[in-house]
């Protein structure tokens, strides 16, 4: 198996688009006005770094969050989403190897417990903390192991600490996926960074991830919310690795103003943003598909059709089939097995017009198999990245779905996750 590697630049795939005026920044710092640092508190077995602590320094942080929408969402989303302030947070506290999650009254203890040391140690109120967590689900969370984590992690904030801080919210990632980006605004440069993880246990509504977005703009409460909202759903909730959906998922953007620009809602300037914003998160949304825990490539499918809902099961159907995430691990062009997808997700609608494209070579046209170049298209789905174009009668909607394919190493990962 080949692991994968960290891309040597930011945005690699096809399948993002760039705005002008957008640059990377080497090293992918934080913003100024921010501050991080990473601890190791024994959480992890392997003892590396596994609590985290993200500050913004300025009391004017503006914020907006989501959050999963599991029906057992862990103690840290229900203590964030209810007991602080979305629209104002300030700090993040993290923890991985244990998410927390299926502990009961003490699980929600713990992370009251943890939202009060992050306060203490960003020097702010609970309310304006979010507290974070990942890993092993049904494990009582020690919380005296993340206070000690965090209070370690206190005292070596620093806007270089991006890197520990990074290190301490991975799991079972192969690579880091993060970035920090300059983008040109009417009123000048400001800088938009972010840090994310995951790699299984990912399905649309949204994905199992966390992901923390920092910007040294001035944005208004409002707009964070707004282009947060938008820019999720364009990536974090358009990716599958197993159609799993986690109980941790939060998504965050704090926005300090350090620079002293400010990205006026209905402006110009907003539309710049918002663009930034949306590549930035859907290069890391295919990231984590990149990462699917053993994954070989990643695919897109593309769905059009004259009816909304039809449209979206069936490219959630192809993005989920264990048949067609195995023929993409294998490098292999059998598109019967997206028909059968299809068939699967519209049932009792045969005879059915559909038609079928893999990398812009159809396959299938109303339903009926075309004539192709059999190399051609093997050669194609070899590539890293894979794009499924499917035509359902009608017109008037489309999605998208990336996925990742699934091969041994997933199995394997996922079967000694505990032991």
């Amino acid at each position: 198996m080949t692991t994968p590697q960290a891309p040597t630049t930011f945005f690699r795939s096809r399948w993002v688009d760039v705005p002008d005026g957008v640059r990377e920044v080497p090293g992918a710092p934080l913003p100024q006005g921010f501050r991080a640092a990473g601890a190791a508190a024994g959480i992890k077995p392997s003892g590396g770094l596994d609590v985290g602590l993200l500050v913004s320094d300025s009391e004017e942080t503006t914020s907006a969050a989501r959050f999963t929408r599991s029906g057992t969402a862990a103690p840290p989303v229900l203590v964030t989403r209810d007991r602080a302030r979305l629209n104002a947070l300030k700090a993040i506290a993290v923890n991985s190897g244990n998410a927390n999650a299926a502990t009961g009254g003490r699980g929600m203890d713990e992370a009251a417990r943890m939202q009060g040391a992050g306060a203490m140690m960003g020097r702010t109120t609970e309310d304006r903390v979010a507290v974070c967590s990942t890993g092993v689900i049904g494990v009582q969370l020690d919380g005296h192991k993340v206070v000690r984590g965090l209070l370690e992690a206190g005292k070596a904030l620093a806007p270089e600490g991006i890197d520990d801080f990074q290190q301490s919210i991975m799991t079972t990632d192969l690579f880091e996926k993060r970035g920090t980006i300059e983008i040109d605004l009417p009123g000048g440069t400001v800088r938009l960074a972010a840090q994310s993880k995951g790699a299984g246990m990912i399905q649309p509504s949204f994905a199992t991830m966390l992901c923390f977005i920092e910007t040294d703009a001035i944005v208004a409460a409002e707009t964070a919310e707004l282009l947060l909202g938008v820019c999720v759903k364009r990536s974090f909730d358009r990716i599958t690795v197993d159609g799993q959906l986690s109980t941790n998922d939060t998504a965050i953007l704090l926005c300090g103003g350090a620079s002293g620009i400010e990205v006026e809602p209905e402006s110009e300037g907003e539309l710049l943003f918002g663009q930034a914003l949306d590549a930035l998160l859907r290069q890391l949304a295919i990231d984590i598909c990149r990462d699917g825990e053993g994954a070989q490539r990643v695919g897109r499918v593309t769905v059009r059709g004259g009816h909304g809902p039809n449209v979206e099961r069936v490219g959630r159907a192809i993005a989920n089939s264990p048949l067609v995430k195995t023929a993409l691990y294998g490098g292999d062009p059998n598109w019967g097995r997206i028909a059968q997808a299809i068939g699967l997700a519209l049932p009792d609608t045969a005879p059915l017009a559909y038609d079928i494209a893999i990398e812009g070579v159809q396959v299938c046209v109303a339903g009926n198999a075309v004539g192709h170049d059999e190399d051609d298209i093997k050669a194609r789905v070899a590539r890293e990245e894979v794009e499924y174009a499917i035509g359902l009668p009608g017109d008037g909607f489309e999605t998208e779905v990336f996925f990742s394919d699934l091969g041994h190493e997933y199995i394997t990962i996922n079967a000694e996750y505990t032991t």
